[in-house]
């Protein structure tokens, strides 16, 4: 199965002709988001929040993040191949990751999903360490979720408040307040704890993007079950 990140034309050209109206805290222009992805990412966890800040107006794009291999000399290809996920999906990502062109001055929020080998690529990346704490200094949002909050742990943040997947606790307790809400919003760093809780792990970061009403008119159409989490 191959998912691909950008969205069919027609979603394109509607989303293009809303962008003028969706409205945004950050001075009316439309939100940017940058979601990592690696081999072994969890398909559910990437999907739904890309999905889900899109249908909020949000333009986002997805970054190939490779596994380190000293072996291996860098590549030159400026295409990104497929990113195989936890279950086996093939997702074709935006572009490669480039440090240079993911810094918080070009997105205001940066989403590191999880699934054990997708988050272990991503959280023991140099460049994505520097670059957690670089959007956390100037006021922008991250968005952890799953064994994606080890990024936390690796970039050397302070004690906060966060949650993860149960199988990351044991890493995370000791050097952070953790709790197992579904979701937790310490300032501007955004954590959940799995596939099950993509969904209003996605809807918080729309609402901190776009405010409380997009949320909810995001949420509308999905249809959740009374009570739950929209």
């Amino acid at each position: 199965m191959l998912l691909r990140s950008k969205f069919t034309a027609p979603l394109k050209r509607r989303l293009l002709s809303t962008k003028s109206s969706t409205y945004s805290p950050f001075s009316f222009s439309m939100a940017k988001a940058l979601i990592l992805l690696a081999d072994g990412t969890e398909e559910m966890e990437f999907t739904i929040t890309y999905d889900t800040l899109v249908r909020a107006g949000v333009s986002c794009t997805s970054a190939f993040v490779p596994a380190h291999d000293p072996t291996k000399e860098t590549s030159t290809f400026t295409n990104p191949p497929f990113a195989k996920g936890s279950r086996g999906i093939n997702i074709l990502p935006d572009s490669y990751f480039s440090p240079q062109e993911s810094t918080p001055d070009m997105y205001d929020l940066l989403v590191i999903p999880g699934g054990a080998k997708g988050a272990k690529t991503m959280s023991s990346s140099s460049p994505i360490q520097h670059l957690v704490r670089e959007y956390l200094q100037q006021d922008k949002f991250v968005g952890m979720i799953c064994a994606g909050s080890l990024a936390a742990l690796s970039s050397g943040l302070s004690k906060r408040p966060l949650t993860s997947h149960p199988s990351v606790k044991a890493q995370l307790e000791k050097h952070f307040e953790y709790l197992e809400d579904p979701v937790v919003v310490s300032g501007k760093l955004v954590t959940s704890r799995g596939p099950g809780t993509a969904f209003p792990f996605a809807l918080t970061l729309v609402e901190l993007l776009c405010g409380k009403e997009k949320r909810a008119e995001v949420a509308g159409p999905m249809v959740f079950p009374p009570g739950t989490f929209a």
